[in-house]
């Protein structure tokens, strides 16, 4: 009788971190392992991933983690943020560098062939973004010098998954994570997207790949697949808010078109990985409080980790504002007696910008919970706030670790999810 452990690995490939975790079938970390890279330059100068290094430290994590005698690996898949795209020839080696979304586009696009940017945007639910609609990074490249070596073009979190499988595969959460390339209205590729679909590898029927006896993933978009623990836990239906630099609140109850009103309020839609869409809204929240906190520090001294809060609060009332501008930033903070009174008031502020893309998303689509994780719920004001804002939906703080990596390790589980994946707390 076998004494060594079952479990599941996850590499979790983020825009700084790059993590490894292992996950007994009782879903908890039983080994993790972090690595930084120090990005290098494409050939036009800009920063971008250092795609061998971080390769070569995958295959030789997994080597080690296979190695271990008090494990038996029994799955494997990969969750890493969107967005980006690898070319590869026949054999699967890279023919460029891995392109941050972040650099400026060197192709024009020729919207007016598709019924205008605004028209565009909305087939696809993927608002004009640049090079984070990662399909135009694709078209892009056709003028590339390197385009006629493409066997085929891959998803960062697909491409990953191809090391370990030898298979060139998409997904769906890759495809719908604002790549422009998806006909929302349809449910298929973009008519565009003829123009490079024979680059494209094809999307996969099947959630995983079985070989000598382990199953494994095909990569998952990092947000889509940190939906997943709350999908499979909670019956009712739910927003996730999900907060930190960006609060990002995705409802996957909501399968409405977009609107022209919810695109310019920065909406779009990703796809889960049964396919079906989530609408989602953003709002810079974290860095918002983040630059506001550093400016109301300075002026009065002192932290607001050392204040408290008061039912005071509610007296206050937000300045309106939309979710691309944060309020407080206008107001005086010479009318303000301490920095006690000054956080309250942009807490007040700040909710309300929350508040506002929250009911984007719950105008047409109620829901029973709205559940939040990340920084914020910890954050007595923002969650007292937002539970007095919604009295008929039931707001809890939401605590799962690691939910990308355990969203990816549980698609590749066959058995059945356990209880307690989440904890939760009534506000």
């Amino acid at each position: 009788m076998s004494l060594r452990t079952p479990v599941i690995a996850v590499f979790d490939i983020g825009k700084t971190n790059k993590k490894v975790f292992l996950w007994n079938t009782a879903f908890q970390i039983v080994f993790e392992k972090q690595q930084n890279f120090t990005e290098i330059a494409d050939e036009d100068g800009f920063a971008c991933e250092d795609l061998s290094a971080l390769q070569q430290w995958i295959v030789s994590t997994f080597t080690e983690l296979c190695q271990m005698p008090e494990f038996e690996l029994i799955g494997l898949n990969f969750s890493a943020y969107g967005a980006s795209f690898v070319y590869v020839d026949r054999t699967g080696e890279p023919v460029a560098p891995l392109y941050n979304y972040l650099k400026p586009v060197s192709s024009p696009f020729p919207y007016s062939d598709f019924g205008g940017e605004e028209e565009f945007a909305r087939k696809t639910a993927s608002p004009i973004l640049g090079n984070l609609n990662s399909g135009l990074q694709v078209y892009g490249s056709t003028f590339k010098p390197f385009w006629p070596e493409v066997f085929t073009a891959l998803h960062f979190p697909n491409y990953l998954a191809s090391l370990f499988t030898g298979k060139f595969l998409s997904e769906i959460t890759s495809i719908g994570c604002h790549t422009a390339l998806w006909d929302f209205d349809k449910g298929q590729y973009h008519a565009w997207v003829s123009f490079i679909e024979d680059k494209l590898a094809p999307i996969s029927s099947a959630a995983s790949l079985e070989i000598d006896g382990i199953k494994y993933g095909l990569g998952l978009h990092d947000s889509s697949a940190a939906l997943v623990p709350y999908l499979r836990s909670i019956s009712a239906d739910f927003v996730l808010l999900s907060t930190g630099t960006w609060c990002i609140a995705m409802h996957p109850f909501n399968g409405s078109p977009l609107t022209s009103t919810e695109l310019a309020n920065d909406v779009l839609c990703f796809l889960q990985p049964n396919g079906k869409p989530v609408k989602a809204s953003r709002l810079f929240g974290g860095h918002f409080h983040e630059e506001q906190v550093a400016r109301m520090e300075k002026h009065f001294g002192g932290s607001f980790k050392d204040l408290k809060f008061s039912d005071g609060v509610y007296e206050l009332n937000p300045r309106a504002s939309s979710v691309f501008e944060c309020a407080f930033a206008s107001r005086d903070l010479n009318d303000f007696p301490d920095l006690a009174s000054a956080y309250d008031q942009f807490m007040v502020d700040l909710v309300g910008q929350q508040i506002f893309s929250l009911n984007l998303l719950l105008k047409d689509a109620p829901v029973k919970q709205l559940l939040v994780d990340g920084g914020f719920s910890k954050n007595e004001w923002y969650m007292r706030l937002l539970a007095r804002a919604f009295p008929e939906i039931e707001v809890y703080a939401a605590e799962v670790a690691q939910a990308s990596a355990l969203g990816a390790a549980l698609l590749v589980y066959e058995g059945e999810t356990p209880k307690n994946l989440i904890q939760l707390k009534r506000y």
